[in-house]
């Protein structure tokens, strides 16, 4: 029988591609293409630029971008975890509408909220000279304040608005968490804080560690808020000396380098659980019943939860729409809706565009690609890893480089030039955003296509259905919520990129990132107050259906009978 078993298992191991393997191949190389060109560019003999970077700047870059991480990481880590377990293990006034307030800072871009504190906190803004006036001060002599433009002014604002990545992944790992264990650590003398410590943190620590990467991530990746504060990052290094020193080979040196530290962030957190794995022990479940808060307690769980929410997203929220009503010009408004309409048709393309291609990647992986072609549809999952600036690095060169074979193609063929086809146009940013926020697409989809029991693909075979008839009468009508998540979330955050929008837009062609950017820059706020309220509110939009999403995520939720609502 086990001669007949392996005999079963080679006749059931495909033995080359199929057209779907195929297809997923081609795609994850078509995604893999921009950080491969990185790769070899960074390694053309340019040694008098790389020595040059290493004598001069690239020390600087590398202790600012670590001090900027660790910040971040400790920030992010400390305000997310805190309160996603205070709403989701606590009741305390306002705690049900924490669980979805807290979410809205991930839709504040960092560097409109730079330019906003910026604008209310240095020298001639409005709270120093309200402190002047009321205490009768003259110059910075007569009183020390914190210099937002600083490597602490970038720490705290990156942690408001980035912790939601951590405290989004936290609330879903405490609220999958069985809650007989935490019950069992109570009844062998553990105290609230105790339990957090040794049994609800270990659980969720690589989830935990899955938001603070995601958040340094974005940190790494950001370009005008760090710029703004004049900190010089390994992101500004790209850029400048891409752009400014004219040097595509230092750049993609830099990003090489730059990816090196990303990969080396993600292996070290890998490596620090390897060892240590923590399970859960129980397989009974019961209706989670958080403890309710009074007193002091209550009123610090408020002021914990309420002032994330506060300084990251309504303050800065206010300040725009003031600057917005008080200098609102009518002669503005057909810019504006140019501006948004460059926005909206570059984002929808790469929304269509990633949910396609993260489609094809979950079913082809499913539908029995090869390990090959399974392992390629994971490796998409780099691009979100990799910062703007080195991505617009690695859309740009192969699309150069394609651009110059074809109009020397033209030219001696035809005797005409055919200019520029891909490079320096929509296609370019559009595929670069593609390519960047497919990773969102894909894991969303193939989370919702796991969901699927495999019988239904079994029953659908015996009716004669291949995989395309599959894809299109069975699977999509079932995850229908899953692909329009995935493409609401690539969505969302294409129409705030900055790097690669500001480095790949065709000339002339402006955005509302872009906008905001150029005239936030020239401290002129005031005029882009409403491109940048814009861009929030539009963020803004998948903040109830992620809410929605993990709280209905709650682990042995099928075997409670009866569920409170009002739990």
């Amino acid at each position: 029988m086990a001669v007949a078993a392996a005999a079963n298992r080679r006749a059931r191991r495909p033995t080359t591609p199929d057209g779907w393997a195929w297809v997923t191949l081609s795609v994850a190389v078509l995604a893999a293409t921009p950080i491969g060109a990185v790769v070899w560019t960074a390694f053309t003999p340019t040694f008098e630029i790389w020595r040059h970077l290493v004598s001069t700047v690239l020390p600087v870059y590398v202790w600012n971008s670590f001090l900027l991480a660790l910040g971040v990481a400790l920030g992010t880590a400390a305000i997310g975890v805190a309160t996603a377990w205070l709403v989701t293990m606590c009741r305390f006034p306002g705690s049900r509408a924490f669980a979805w307030l807290l979410l809205l800072p991930l839709a504040m871009p960092s560097y409109v909220v730079a330019y906003v504190y910026t604008d209310l906190l240095e020298y001639a803004g409005v709270v120093q000279g309200f402190l002047r006036e009321l205490f009768g001060w003259t110059s910075t002599r007569d009183y020390w304040f914190p210099e937002i433009r600083s490597l602490g002014g970038a720490v705290a604002l990156f942690s408001l608005v980035l912790y939601p990545y951590v405290y989004l992944v936290s609330r879903a790992a405490f609220i999958e968490q069985n809650i007989c264990v935490l019950e069992a650590s109570r009844s062998l003398g553990c105290t609230p804080w105790q339990t957090f410590r040794r049994v609800a943190l270990p659980l969720a620590r690589p989830a935990v560690a899955i938001g603070v990467i995601l958040a340094l991530m974005e940190t790494l990746n950001d370009l005008g808020a760090v710029e703004f504060f004049a900190l010089r990052t390994f992101t500004v290094g790209i850029f400048d000396v891409w752009m400014n020193m004219g040097n595509a080979a230092g750049a993609a040196q830099l990003a090489l380098v730059l990816l090196v530290v990303i990969a080396g962030l993600i292996w070290a957190e890998r490596a620090a659980r390897r060892q240590r794995r923590f399970h859960h022990t129980s397989g009974r479940y019961r209706q989670l019943t958080p403890r309710r808060l009074s007193g002091w307690a209550a009123a610090g769980a408020l002021l914990t939860c309420a002032l994330p929410v506060l300084l990251g997203f309504l303050l800065p929220s206010a300040v725009l729409a003031w600057y917005a009503f008080a200098d609102w010009h009518p002669e503005r408004l057909p810019n504006f809706l140019l501006l948004a309409e460059h926005s909206l048709l570059l984002a929808g393309i790469a929304a269509l565009a990633a949910s396609a291609f993260g489609l094809v990647l979950a079913y082809g992986a499913r539908a029995g690609a090869p390990p090959l072609a399974r392992g390629a549809s994971r490796f998409v999952s780099l691009g979100y890893a990799v910062p703007g600036a080195v991505l617009a690095l690695g859309v740009m060169i192969p699309l150069a480089g394609l651009d110059r074979g074809i109009d020397a193609f033209a030219r001696t063929e035809f005797g005409v030039s055919t200019g520029l086809i891909f490079s320096g146009t929509l296609f370019a940013v559009s595929a670069a955003l593609t390519v960047r926020f497919l990773a969102l697409a894909y894991g969303t989809i193939d989370a919702g296509l796991s969901k699927v029991t495999p019988n239904i693909d079994s029953a659908a075979r015996t009716l004669g259905h291949g995989p395309f008839a599959r894809l299109g009468h069975v699977h999509l009508p079932i995850m229908r919520g899953s692909v329009l998540t995935g493409a609401l979330l690539v969505f969302v955050d294409s129409m705030k990129e900055l790097p690669m929008t500001l480095i790949l837009r065709p000339f002339n062609y402006e955005t509302l990132a872009t906008h905001v950017y150029q005239y936030a820059s020239d401290e002129l706020l005031e005029e882009c107050a409403l491109p940048a309220l814009a861009i929030v509110l539009a963020g803004a939009l998948p903040v109830l259906l992620l809410t929605r999403i993990i709280g209905h995520s709650r682990a042995g939720e099928e075997f409670i009978p009866h569920r409170d609502a009002t739990q």
